[in-house]
Protein backbone atom coordinates (compact mmCIF):
# COMPACT_ATOMS: atom_id res chain seq x y z
CA UNK A 1 0.00 0.00 0.00
CA UNK A 2 2.77 2.45 0.44
CA UNK A 3 4.04 2.24 -2.83
CA UNK A 4 0.82 2.95 -4.21
CA UNK A 5 0.51 5.97 -1.82
CA UNK A 6 3.77 7.33 -3.13
CA UNK A 7 2.78 6.97 -6.87
CA UNK A 8 0.34 8.63 -6.23
CA UNK A 9 2.28 11.50 -5.31
CA UNK A 10 4.06 11.84 -7.79
CA UNK A 11 3.03 13.29 -11.43
CA UNK A 12 1.82 11.30 -14.06
CA UNK A 13 -1.22 10.02 -15.95
CA UNK A 14 -4.03 8.47 -13.66
CA UNK A 15 -4.06 4.99 -12.11
CA UNK A 16 -7.06 3.24 -13.54
CA UNK A 17 -8.09 -0.17 -11.36
CA UNK A 18 -10.36 -2.16 -14.11
CA UNK A 19 -11.98 -5.27 -12.71
CA UNK A 20 -9.89 -6.70 -9.81
CA UNK A 21 -12.16 -6.72 -6.97
CA UNK A 22 -9.54 -7.39 -4.48
CA UNK A 23 -7.51 -4.42 -5.19
CA UNK A 24 -10.75 -1.90 -5.39
CA UNK A 25 -11.38 -3.00 -2.26
CA UNK A 26 -8.20 -2.31 -0.76
CA UNK A 27 -8.21 0.90 -2.30
CA UNK A 28 -11.53 1.98 -1.30
CA UNK A 29 -10.97 1.34 2.66
CA UNK A 30 -7.31 3.11 2.19
CA UNK A 31 -9.47 5.80 0.85
CA UNK A 32 -7.09 6.25 -2.27
CA UNK A 33 -10.03 6.48 -4.76
CA UNK A 34 -10.86 9.72 -6.17
CA UNK A 35 -13.20 9.31 -9.09
CA UNK A 36 -15.48 6.52 -10.19
CA UNK A 37 -16.61 5.36 -13.96
CA UNK A 38 -19.27 3.00 -13.24
CA UNK A 39 -20.45 1.11 -16.23
CA UNK A 40 -23.49 -0.63 -15.26
CA UNK A 41 -24.89 -3.40 -17.97
CA UNK A 42 -28.18 -4.32 -18.87
CA UNK A 43 -28.39 -7.47 -17.68
CA UNK A 44 -29.09 -9.62 -14.19
CA UNK A 45 -26.90 -12.67 -13.38
CA UNK A 46 -27.90 -13.41 -9.97
CA UNK A 47 -24.67 -13.16 -8.09
CA UNK A 48 -21.65 -11.29 -8.04
CA UNK A 49 -18.93 -9.16 -5.57
CA UNK A 50 -20.25 -5.84 -4.27
CA UNK A 51 -18.26 -3.04 -5.92
CA UNK A 52 -18.83 -0.85 -2.62
CA UNK A 53 -17.88 -4.07 0.21
CA UNK A 54 -17.42 -3.98 4.09
CA UNK A 55 -15.23 -1.31 5.17
CA UNK A 56 -15.50 0.75 2.83
CA UNK A 57 -15.47 4.89 3.84
CA UNK A 58 -18.96 6.82 3.78
CA UNK A 59 -18.55 10.03 1.05
CA UNK A 60 -20.72 11.73 -0.87
CA UNK A 61 -20.06 11.41 -4.68
CA UNK A 62 -21.32 13.78 -7.24
CA UNK A 63 -21.98 12.89 -10.65
CA UNK A 64 -19.84 14.68 -13.67
CA UNK A 65 -20.75 12.93 -16.95
CA UNK A 66 -23.02 9.89 -17.75
CA UNK A 67 -23.19 8.61 -21.18
CA UNK A 68 -25.37 5.44 -22.61
CA UNK A 69 -23.64 2.99 -25.47
CA UNK A 70 -25.78 1.74 -28.13
CA UNK A 71 -26.58 -1.22 -25.99
CA UNK A 72 -27.69 -0.19 -22.90
CA UNK A 73 -24.59 0.23 -21.01
CA UNK A 74 -24.91 3.24 -18.65
CA UNK A 75 -21.25 4.74 -17.91
CA UNK A 76 -21.73 7.17 -15.21
CA UNK A 77 -18.50 9.65 -13.66
CA UNK A 78 -19.01 10.29 -10.14
CA UNK A 79 -15.84 12.36 -8.08
CA UNK A 80 -16.08 12.63 -4.33
CA UNK A 81 -18.26 15.43 -3.74
CA UNK A 82 -17.27 15.18 0.72
CA UNK A 83 -20.01 14.79 3.06
CA UNK A 84 -22.82 12.27 2.21
CA UNK A 85 -26.31 14.46 1.55
CA UNK A 86 -29.43 12.52 2.40
CA UNK A 87 -32.95 13.39 0.95
CA UNK A 88 -35.09 13.09 -1.40
CA UNK A 89 -34.52 11.26 -4.88
CA UNK A 90 -37.55 13.19 -6.25
CA UNK A 91 -37.06 15.27 -9.04
CA UNK A 92 -37.29 19.25 -8.50
CA UNK A 93 -39.52 19.86 -11.13
CA UNK A 94 -42.13 16.48 -12.12
CA UNK A 95 -42.19 15.71 -15.64
CA UNK A 96 -45.67 16.50 -17.30
CA UNK A 97 -46.21 12.56 -17.42
CA UNK A 98 -45.32 12.49 -13.38
CA UNK A 99 -48.29 15.58 -12.95
CA UNK A 100 -50.66 13.05 -15.05
CA UNK A 101 -49.92 10.48 -12.74
CA UNK A 102 -49.88 12.13 -9.87
CA UNK A 103 -53.61 12.65 -10.49
CA UNK A 104 -54.67 10.06 -11.63
CA UNK A 105 -53.84 8.98 -7.80
CA UNK A 106 -56.15 11.52 -6.38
Amino acid sequence: MKEIIELKKRNGPEIQVHGSSNLIQTLLKNDLIYDFRVWTFPLTIGTGKRLFGEGTIPVGLKLLDRKISTTGVSIATYTRSGKINTGSVALENPTVAELIRRKRLE
